[in-house]
């Protein structure tokens, strides 16, 4: 690979065999460099090849305006959860997070503080996901000297959560993240209870939810033509349904999406489960 523009002297655009563009970055790696010049391989820490080339603007500008030792945690943050999770994650997250963490350390620098209001819910909808957070507040600790709050695991979470659904938009995993839990308050004040977090039942339910708002987000209905099915577990479950009935009516509202029977099947069979009926 050849040098085709110096960033600065840790970044450089050029192309891969295949033509397409990539960001090389690398201690040094521009450094005393000209345009033509072959790429020191031994140098290179990351590529970055970012299909639409309007991110692929957005990364390059970030990464030539924070310090190298910034990016170089946020890409080791990035390893560490694709590793963790054993998923691919949206390219975008190396601009949301690196930019994240750019601005959490700089605030950390100032004397800011700041408090994530969806500490709670992200801690029990996304456990996983914190777990990687509090993993990286190591990582930033270790490699920067810089203690972040554990407010800050949280918010990497919910970076991370994005980039696992595919979403360019920060507002559909804060939207889902307030759903599952306005769907929860549903059900308890519904059977007045207090559901137990640690149970199976519950955590089963979590998982459909989640699964349920990215099909909402990206359009897709759950459809059957088992109607007789459909109206068994309505019969069967009358009280659950009363309860599916009203998260129609929530979601209607507030997402303008309209739940098909097999999503109201579904849901009341869990909200039988997770109630404990006899």
């Amino acid at each position: 690979m050849k040098i085709d523009k110096i960033i600065n002297n840790n970044l450089i655009r050029t192309f891969d065999n295949n033509g397409k563009e990539v960001l090389v970055m690398g201690c040094g790696l521009g450094f005393q460099k000209k345009i033509g010049d072959t790429i020191d391989q031994s140098k290179i820490e990351k590529i970055y090849a970012i299909e639409n080339k309007s991110d692929s603007n957005k990364l390059m500008t970030l990464l030539s305006e924070i310090p190298l030792e910034y990016i170089q945690v946020s890409n080791e943050i990035i390893s560490y959860a694709k590793y963790s999770l054993g998923k691919r994650l949206n390219d975008n997250i190396y601009i949301s997070l690196t930019d994240h963490i750019s601005f959490a350390i700089e605030r950390y620098k100032q004397g800011l503080t700041f408090k994530n209001a969806l500490l709670w819910e992200i801690k029990r909808f996304y456990n996983h996901e914190f777990l990687i957070g509090k993993e990286a507040l190591a990582i930033i600790k270790k490699r920067l000297n810089v203690v972040l709050p554990e407010d800050e695991a949280a918010s990497i979470a919910l970076h991370i959560v994005n980039a696992q659904l595919n979403s360019r938009d920060m507002n559909d995993t804060l939207d889902i993240t307030k759903m599952i839990q306005n769907i929860l308050n549903i059900v308890k004040f519904h059977f007045n209870i207090e559901l137990d977090e640690y149970s199976l039942h519950y955590e089963r339910f979590i998982t459909h939810l989640k699964f349920f708002a990215q099909r909402m987000l990206s359009g897709k209905v759950m459809k059957s033509d088992d109607t007789n099915f459909c109206e068994m577990i309505k019969g069967q479950y009358k009280d659950a349904y009363l309860c599916a009935e009203k998260i129609k009516k929530y979601i209607d509202k507030e997402f303008n999406h309209e739940l098909s029977d097999e999503e109201m099947m579904y849901l009341t069979v869990h909200i039988k489960r997770i109630i404990k009926e006899d």
